[in-house]
């Protein structure tokens, strides 16, 4: 499959700002008046990927940095009763996220702030600095019963951010002294940095980890998921983790039909390879603001198999991009949604990762003491 010109913005899946469904005022944006070289742009040209001249033809690509601003939410675990999600609980520490996936279902939240879902999403990153604080104080409240939490539930806890401020491993800390039991999602080989910190909640069966694996093409997943680990380093991840005695299995996710659906056999077989024990899937789903920075994405990367994408993606939407009902917005519906099911339940079952994971021990939570070591009366 040929990779056409690249994003915009160096190493963002966004090529711009999107409009904001609440917001009645619009800014767009003439990019064409920035300068050929200056502040805002890549100091180093090369070749765009597949150029047909060989290499000789060289693009400039315009940098946008990351900002981090402060998150003052007052709560930190979260609460949902979705009836096709398999968890009650869990944990953000971010809100926003830097890997910039172009698929990613979250970036509709990002609105709810008054920013946007496209590049705004992608370099706009709130950090919730007082996560490892209010998450001793919840589970220290009388009617926390130790019900294992999800990080992350929404953005990736392992994002890039993770490396400079290191909430999720300040949550990890608190959940190990309170044995509780936790449960990671991530496509980051940054969560191997915190495996002196798993290692003994897998010891008392209170941690697994299940890593997204989206494709075995290097170069697709740099365009797709711009910085996020490559494949490579997820399926080490993953031989780590299982080397380190941490339960660990594979995500599929997303399943794009007609793009990377026939990987799910060989995505499995080197995730059983490297260690992970089960496995599962989710189609690709296209919210709201996700549709068009999707298929924009589509249209500047892959014009030519465009098309054909959008035909399988509404064969399993009943002729739409999306479909929100429970039950069916993972899955899909039609003759096509059921031929990748079928692939993937063949594939899982001879892999031999059609087993669940290790139940989590919930017995044996304890709440922790408040920062100051102060009992509780109440």
């Amino acid at each position: 499959m040929d990779y056409h010109r690249p994003p915009s913005y160096a190493g963002r899946a966004a090529s711009g700002p999107l409009a904001n469904r609440f917001e009645r005022v619009h800014l767009v944006s003439e990019r064409e008046q920035l300068p050929v070289e200056g502040p805002l742009t890549d100091d180093s040209t090369r070749a765009a990927p597949g150029d047909p001249s060989g290499g000789d033809s060289l693009i400039v690509q315009t940098k946008i940095p990351t900002q981090w601003f402060p998150d003052a939410s007052r709560t930190i675990i979260r609460e949902n009763n979705s009836p096709d999600i398999p968890f009650r609980y869990s944990i953000n520490p971010y809100r926003g996220c830097e890997h910039g996936c172009a698929y990613c279902y979250a970036r509709p939240t990002h609105e709810t702030l008054g920013l946007d879902a496209a590049i705004d999403f992608e370099t706009k990153i709130l950090v919730k600095h007082d996560a490892a604080r209010l998450l001793r104080e919840e589970l220290a409240r009388p009617r926390w019963s130790g019900e294992p939490i999800v990080m992350s539930g929404v953005t990736d806890c392992y994002q890039p951010a993770e490396r400079r401020y290191q909430i999720t491993r300040s949550c990890l800390q608190v959940m190990l002294d309170a044995r509780q039991a936790v449960a990671i999602v991530t496509k980051n080989a940054l969560v191997l940095r915190d495996l002196d910190v798993l290692r003994p909640l897998a010891e008392r069966n209170l941690v697994r980890v299940m890593v997204s694996i989206t494709t075995l093409r290097a170069e697709l997943a740099r365009r797709m998921e711009p910085r996020t680990a490559t494949p490579a380093a997820r399926l080490r991840t993953l031989g780590e983790l299982s080397a380190a005695g941490v339960p660990c299995g594979v995500m599929v996710a997303p399943v794009i039909p007609g793009l990377n659906d026939q990987e799910m056999p060989a995505i499995l077989r080197e995730a059983r390879q490297a260690g992970a024990l089960t496995a599962a899937y989710q189609l690709l789903r296209l919210p709201l603001s996700v549709k068009p920075v999707f298929f924009d994405w589509l249209s500047r990367e892959l014009p030519e198999h465009r098309d054909r994408i959008e035909s399988r993606i509404r064969s399993t939407r009943a002729g739409k991009t999306n479909d929100a009902e429970f039950g069916r917005r993972m899955r899909g519906s039609g003759a096509y949604a059921e031929e990748i099911a079928r692939l993937f339940q063949v594939f899982r079952q001879q892999c031999g990762l059609d087993g669940p994971l290790p139940p989590l021990d919930t017995s044996q939570f304890r709440p922790p003491r408040s920062a100051s070591g102060q009992l509780r009366l109440f």
